[in-house]
């Protein structure tokens, strides 16, 4: 009898767990759903550095960009700003995996694509979700650099729906 007792507690938090896992990320699409704007891009550490953002454009044209995150399909998209940037509409695949239970730390895949939703090269970036708000989002994305690692982080507001 014990041992029944000992093993319906281990079925019901093993779903318990399952369960909030899934929870975290179905709650962060519908906080991610809508218009947000990129406001600034930093670095970890101090200096002076050209970086390619998304392998797509500059910081420059980066800091200003609205982006879109539709959750029912999983699509979104992004504009540059600037003047000598170019602000044709980007597009992407994205998603959110399962993060195994750690409801603090989980990541964004963004997959570029074409108007039509295709990616040529069936590549995209994992990109880490620091902070998660209804206005708020900061995503930081960690590259190698001479060796060691390197963070960038984004920081947005929303916009609206």
């Amino acid at each position: 009898m014990k041992y029944l007792k000992m093993s319906m507690l281990v079925v019901v938090l093993a779903v318990i767990t399952s369960c909030s896992s899934t929870s975290v990320i179905k709650e962060s699409k519908k906080t991610l759903k809508g218009t947000w704007t990129l406001n600034d891009v930093s670095y970890d550490r101090a200096g002076t550095y050209t970086i390619n953002l998304l392998n797509d454009a500059s910081e420059e044209c980066m800091e200003g960009s609205t982006w879109r995150f539709i959750p029912n399909n999983n699509f979104g998209n992004y504009e540059l700003s600037g003047a000598s940037c170019d602000t044709e509409t980007r597009y992407f695949v994205w998603s959110i995996p399962d993060n195994e239970g750690d409801e603090m730390n989980y990541d964004i895949l963004l997959k570029p694509t074409d108007a039509k939703m295709k990616s040529e090269t069936n590549t995209g970036f994992r990109i880490a979700i620091s902070y998660l708000s209804d206005s708020q989002l900061q995503m930081t994305q960690t590259v190698n650099v001479e060796g060691s690692p390197f963070k960038i982080t984004m920081n947005f507001t929303k916009n609206g729906e």
